[in-house]
């Protein structure tokens, strides 16, 4: 079991930055691959980024790729979400989540554990 808090979003403009961050508790956080996830209003929840265990691996979405960048930090148990380039489109509640078990890193119902979501705004 493990619980997520995301953190950091708010109102940006266009071309500006932000960082989220997850904080996961629990003693296990290294053994969960973890993604971030977001969603647009009217919008089905769509694959942002995801990282395996021990960080060696990433994968982005291609609308995001070469703007974001996802890190963890298996001594804090935090995942976080580097966001350069911001564009309006980019709006949306962004959501971390944990996988407990083989699948998708692109599915949202291959993930197992959600954060509540923080809301990230970009003016144009």
């Amino acid at each position: 079991q493990v619980q997520l808090v995301e953190s950091g979003g708010g109102l940006v403009q266009a071309g500006g930055s932000l960082r989220l961050s997850c904080a996961a508790s629990g003693r296990t956080f290294s053994s969960y691959p973890m993604g971030w996830f977001r969603q647009a209003p009217g919008k089905d929840r769509e694959f942002v980024a995801a990282i395996s265990r021990g960080g060696s691996a990433t994968y982005y979405a291609d609308s995001v790729k070469g703007r974001y960048t996802i890190s963890r930090d298996n001594a804090k148990n935090t995942v976080s979400l580097q966001m350069n380039s911001l564009k309006p489109e980019d709006t949306a509640v962004y959501y971390c989540a944990a996988r407990s078990y083989s699948g998708s890193y692109y599915s949202p119902g291959d993930y197992d554990y959600w954060g509540q979501g923080t809301q990230v705004t970009v003016s144009s």
